[in-house]
């Protein structure tokens, strides 16, 4: 297979057909849609463990000293700061008979199967600069996957309901994924009577094993719809004019708030659960299964919040709800039981932001196609998976490094100092909070609704009539 890189109209590529069309909408049907989604199973079971179990796990059972593990994860972020717009720019301008999407997709798994191999199995001894290595390699293959398969979704969704039906389905996947790999280390403590590290390896081999068999379903059932046509020779100048697009820049920015929330909270849900209210790490691991329950029950109802009254207020209402939830865990009594609770209601209103963030940044796709006339579909989502990548960055790095500087020490649960406790307290329930009402405010005056996207595509849809692309036999 030949991939062509070239800055030119992308040819057209036949397209396995999505179903019955509507007017100006292809409507998946459910069987190949829930195909095509199952990669974000293996995908996002690669990404949570590495910023929710593994910093935990290195510093505890590994010993790696805590400045160098908030190293290593800081540093990795600032390649993915480059990496991931690099490859959005590629996908854009690849030109190949599978398409520009699809051919990344595939070449980013056997990358992200080597690290998760070398990340997952790591045995005492290793350091930060072994972990920097194979967190760039498992990020570059991850990005290569996760960047091909969602700007593939766009193009195979182009009403504005519709959008949020895919993504809607492929964050229930996302949440499955979550949940099938978190539920490893309870199976294997509480199923089969092994440690930690045996779980931490099962999630590991999970990875593995799923994401090529995956990758196979989605492409033996979905094909790429033709590339839609440039109306205008791409140029620097219309970049530079894409970052000062208010639509862009809100979606970016509630994007790694909301990013940022969850990976603080993954990275100190071992450690506040432990430290603070002297629950072990197994039964910890229950409790973060509770909250992605909670997200896989909470997706549906976000995508009818999001048809009734807009994706922008769906995700404003979910912010200032998931803010709430966290800060009752500051003021919630300390008993089992509530704590479940707690994490299952934490998760309804966490699953509006993956949602509606990616429906909305498939929207200003189209917007940013009608104002430059030029497709920039990979691009758009390089940089929504960029800002993910820079809430964990500064989430695990920063919340490290801060208690390192208050002496926190990783093992000794409650017998750190009331200080070292006093602010792992205040990071883990109300730094995702405030982050989480951020997100909401900023999303609040995003404007480009259902009305809008509608009168975005009519005009679309005049000038790809005048620049269609030839089908390829």
């Amino acid at each position: 297979m030949a991939v062509d890189v070239d800055a030119g109209v992308t040819p057209a590529t036949r397209a396995a057909p999505v179903g019955r069309a509507g007017p100006g909408e292809g409507r998946m049907p459910l069987w190949r849609l829930l195909a095509f989604a199952t990669p974000t199973i293996p995908l996002a079971a690669m990404l949570m463990p590495v910023t929710a179990y593994l910093p935990n796990y290195y510093a505890q059972d590994l010993k790696v000293d805590l400045a160098e593990l908030g190293w290593a994860f800081m540093v990795v972020r600032f390649f993915d700061l480059w990496f991931d717009p690099a490859l959005g720019l590629l996908m854009d301008r690849t030109k190949s008979r599978w398409g520009r999407f699809r051919p990344w997709f595939v070449i980013g798994a056997p990358i992200a199967m080597l690290a998760v191999y070398m990340l997952f199995m790591a045995r005492p001894g290793i350091g930060g600069g072994y972990i920097l290595l194979w967190l760039i390699v498992g990020f570059a293959g991850q990005s290569m996957s996760q960047l091909g398969h969602m700007a593939w979704a766009a193009t195979i969704a182009p009403g504005y309901d519709e959008r949020s039906r895919v993504y809607g389905w492929w964050q229930a996947m996302t949440v499955g994924g979550m949940i099938a790999i978190l539920l490893m280390p309870p199976i294997v403590k509480f199923g089969f009577g092994g440690d930690f590290a045996t779980g931490v390896r099962a999630m590991g081999w999970f990875t593995i094993v799923v994401l090529p068999l995956t990758t196979l379903a989605a492409l033996s059932v979905t094909g790429e719809p033709a590339a839609r046509p440039h109306h205008e020779p791409p140029s620097l100048a219309n970049v530079v004019a894409m970052f000062r697009r208010e639509s862009v820049l809100r979606v970016l920015a509630a994007d790694i708030a909301w990013g940022t929330a969850l990976a603080v909270s993954g990275t100190l849900l071992f450690f506040f659960f432990d430290a603070v209210r002297g629950v072990e790490r197994g039964m910890a691991g229950l409790m973060l299964i509770a909250f992605f329950v909670g997200a896989l029950v909470g997706a549906p109802i976000w995508r009818v919040v999001a048809r009734r009254y807009g994706k922008h207020r769906a995700l404003t209402i979910g912010g200032v709800a998931w803010a709430l939830m966290q800060l009752s865990v500051l003021v919630a009594p300390n008993l089992l039981w509530l704590g479940f609770v707690t994490m299952f209601l934490a998760g309804l209103p966490y699953a509006s932001g993956p949602i509606m963030l990616k429906a909305m940044m498939a929207d200003v796709a189209d917007e940013e196609r009608l104002a430059s006339g030029v497709d920039r579909t990979g691009l758009l989502f390089s940089l929504l998976t960029g800002s993910i990548k820079i809430g964990s960055m500064l989430a695990v790095g920063g919340s490290l490094f801060l208690l390192k500087e208050v002496g926190f020490v990783a093992g000794l649960s409650g017998e750190n100092s009331p200080a070292a406790l006093l602010t792992l307290q205040l990071m883990f329930c109300i730094g995702p909070a405030l982050l989480a009402l951020f997100a909401a405010w900023i999303i609040s005056g995003y404007r480009l609704d259902a009305g809008a996207h509608e009168d975005v595509r009519r005009r679309l849809a005049e000038k790809d009539l005048e620049h269609q692309p030839p089908i390829l036999p």
